[in-house]
C-alpha cells in the first residue's frame, strides 16, 4: 500500500508538468491577451490611442487564429482607436476588409457596429478628399457607401429597440448627405468634424 501511495505521489509533478506544457499553454495565452486588453483599455481611458493600438495588436497576435469572433471585436476596437490617432486611412482599409470577411454566421450586432464605424471612417475620408480637391467621381462613391452603412446600422438599432442609437445614426446619415451637397467654399470654412 505504501508503494502505491509513493508512486501516486511521484506522479503528481508529472501530471502538473503535462498540464503546464499541454492545455496550460492555451490558458497562458489567454492570460496574455487579457493583460494586453486591460492595458489597451487603460490607454483608451487616458486617450493615448496610439499606445492602445499597439496593445490591441499584441492581443490579436496572442490569440489563436480560430478565435475569429474575439479577433474581429478586437480589430473593430483597434480601428476605432486608429481613427483617433491619425491612422484614418489604415482604419478605413481594415474596416472594409473586416466587413467583406463577415458572413451569415457573424453576429448581426457586430456587423451593424462595423458598418457604423466604417460609415464614420468614410465620412471623414470624404471630408478630407473634398478638402484635398479630389474630383466628385472619386469621393462620391465613398460618401454614398457611408450613407448606406449609416442607414443599415440605424435600421438594425431600430429593430433592436435602441432608439437613442438609431436617432444618432440618422443624424450621422443626414450629416453625410449634407457633406455631399455642400459647396467646397462652405466646406473649407468649417472646422474638421470630431469623432
Amino acid at each position: 500500500m505504501r508503494k502505491i501511495f509513493i508512486f501516486i505521489w511521484l506522479l503528481i509533478p508529472l501530471g502538473a508538468a503535462a498540464y503546464h506544457f499541454g492545455p496550460g499553454q492555451q490558458n497562458l495565452k489567454y492570460d496574455q491577451v487579457a493583460n494586453h486588453i486591460d492595458l489597451a483599455e487603460q490607454h483608451l481611458a487616458l486617450e493615448d490611442f496610439s499606445a492602445a493600438v499597439i496593445e490591441i495588436d499584441n492581443a490579436i497576435g496572442s490569440l489563436p487564429t480560430e478565435d475569429i469572433s474575439k479577433i474581429t471585436k478586437l480589430r473593430l476596437k483597434k480601428a476605432k482607436a486608429q481613427m483617433q490617432c491619425s491612422q484614418l486611412p489604415q482604419a478605413y482599409k481594415d474596416l472594409e476588409n473586416m466587413l467583406s470577411e463577415m458572413n451569415s454566421d457573424t453576429d448581426p450586432k457586430l456587423i451593424a457596429e462595423t458598418k457604423s464605424t466604417l460609415a464614420n471612417a468614410q465620412y471623414y475620408i470624404t471630408w478630407l478628399m473634398r478638402l484635398e480637391g479630389h474630383s466628385r467621381e472619386t469621393w462620391e462613391p465613398v460618401i454614398e457607401s457611408s450613407r448606406q452603412n449609416f442607414y443599415a446600422a440605424s435600421e438594425f438599432a431600430r429593430t433592436q429597440g435602441n432608439k437613442k442609437s438609431a436617432d444618432q445614426l440618422i443624424q450621422n446619415l443626414e450629416a453625410s448627405i449634407k457633406l455631399a451637397r455642400m459647396d467646397l467654399e462652405e466646406l473649407q470654412g468649417l472646422p474638421l468634424p470630431n469623432e
